[in-house]
């Protein structure tokens, strides 16, 4: 017969099992192997490129490629003189620069292009530069709008020519890693994404400098507008591109995007089939006509690679804790986080016993399911009790893995092979980005199909959909 001090020691023990349960942690750390350099490439198996669009992002990946063997940068386009200038001094008089991307496609000598333009210009200079012959490099998102997709992924069809998708984390040794672990089954069964990307300067709020001598002696005003609305001069939508609707996407294409890419490279996922937002304007009110702050829920269904399974979004500018960033694939059995440098996994210790609420019984019963309790679930002994468990693979020190998508991208072209990140993934990573600013535009759930790649028309759903 159950005593009350056999009572009292079976509820310390098991509060005791409790709470050693996430106390007890071991962890270990594995260093991730940098890709294998290319063999040295031969002088007659150089690429010569060119970049459309030399602001911060077109300096950045000119530079990136040019640090893969092989690569000569020969030609620059802008609407601001200013950034030619710059180009040349850094590169030398011999650069050829121009205003107008045109001419650019328009030269035999060229095999590849770098579209590092405003959003609004990304579907119809892909579409130019392949038609031209050109392989090109668009930067994400490839498309400014959703109609604008398949139009582009005709022409990549149609001439055949190569397009990658500047989203670099699908190249990344970090999410190839995060990938390994979650088709291991290392986190049980996935349930939930969720993700944060907080900021809290004026950089990260896309306040970027504008120089001195913008004018629109300096600036090309209308090729730059193009077939956005026609407005007069105004150097602040001309610098801060990504602050307005005509030019840019929003957080959503500026950030989402690069999430999007890599959770469908983990996951081996087309994407959702409901997108939902929320947010708002709440801090840097000085004339941008897109949120500050903007939250997304998807709904992913189960597929062969996953089980159905929820995301969520938050990028929030104006984060008074200092910004910061968090992505986290969740399981029943572990959580896998992918951070800039690292991807950790981290596992629970499987519960020995199920625990019980008893307190609200009268003393016998609560003896009695006990002693019952105890015969199916023994007291473990404590030295065998194990916490949680956590695995860092980190990147070695000064990884990028821009270079390793600029690296994937010339080895397709010097070996005709494929590219991690092409139209159709792409434009699968952009759609759902962009259907979040139509779900906050519009102030509606988005229904979409990921392989057909279409928004459906909630008329046209049956009721078991």
């Amino acid at each position: 017969m159950s005593t009350r001090r056999d009572f009292l020691r079976l509820a310390a023990t098991s509060s005791l099992a409790a709470g050693a349960a996430t106390s007890i942690i071991t962890s270990k750390t594995h260093a991730l192997a940098r890709r294998q350099p290319l063999k040295a490439i031969s002088p007659n198996d150089r690429i010569r490129i060119a970049t459309i669009g030399m602001g911060g992002m077109g300096f950045g990946d000119t530079r990136t490629a040019l640090q893969v063997d092989g690569i000569e940068f020969v030609a620059a386009a802008d609407c601001y003189d200013g950034r030619l200038k710059r180009a040349q001094e850094i590169w030398g008089k011999d650069l050829f620069v121009t205003r107008d991307y045109r001419e650019i496609i328009a030269r035999d000598d060229i095999d590849a292009v770098i579209i590092a333009t405003p959003d609004h210009w990304h579907a119809q200079q892909t579409k130019d530069a392949l038609k031209a012959g050109k392989a090109v490099y668009c930067e994400k998102p490839m498309v400014q709008k959703i109609e604008e997709g398949h139009d582009v992924l005709k022409t990549e069809e149609e001439t055949g020519n190569l397009l990658i998708v500047g989203s670099q984390r699908v190249s990344s040794i970090i999410y190839e890693k995060a990938k390994s672990l979650y088709e291991s089954g290392a986190i049980g069964t996935l349930n939930m994404v969720e993700a944060r990307l907080n900021r809290n300067s004026a950089i990260g709020a896309w306040q970027y400098s504008i120089p001195p001598d913008a004018s629109p002696e300096t600036v090309d005003w209308d090729r730059f507008v193009g077939h956005a609305t026609k407005r007069e001069f105004d150097a602040k939508r001309f610098f801060r591109w990504r602050n307005y609707q005509d030019y840019g996407t929003g957080i959503p294409g500026d950030l989402f995007v690069h999430l999007f890419s890599g959770i469908h490279l983990v996951l081996n996922s087309n994407g959702p089939e409901r997108v939902m937002a929320s947010g708002g304007l709440r801090y840097w009110v000085d004339g941008r006509d897109v949120p500050d702050i903007i939250l997304g829920l998807y709904e992913y269904p189960e597929t062969e690679s996953h089980p159905a399974f929820t995301m969520s979004l938050q990028v929030n500018f104006a984060d008074g804790g200092g910004g910061g960033t968090q992505f986290r694939f969740i399981g029943n059995e572990g959580v896998i986080t992918i951070n800039s440098r690292d991807t950790t996994l981290t596992r629970l210790a499987p519960r020995s016993e199920p625990g019980y609420t008893v307190g609200t019984f009268a003393q016998e019963m609560q003896e009695a399911y006990i002693s019952e309790y105890r015969d199916e679930y023994p007291a473990p002994d404590r030295a065998q009790l194990r916490g949680a468990s956590e695995e860092v693979f980190t990147a070695p020190g000064g990884y990028n893995d821009r270079l390793d998508h600029f690296t994937n991208f010339f080895t397709a072209m010097r070996t005709d092979g494929t590219v991690v990140e092409d139209g159709p993934y792409g434009f699968r990573a952009a759609a759902p980005a962009l259907l979040t600013n139509v779900s906050y535009e519009s102030r509606q759930i988005i229904n979409w199909d990921p392989n057909a790649m279409k928004i459906i028309d909630p008329a046209n759903m049956s009721s078991e959909e």
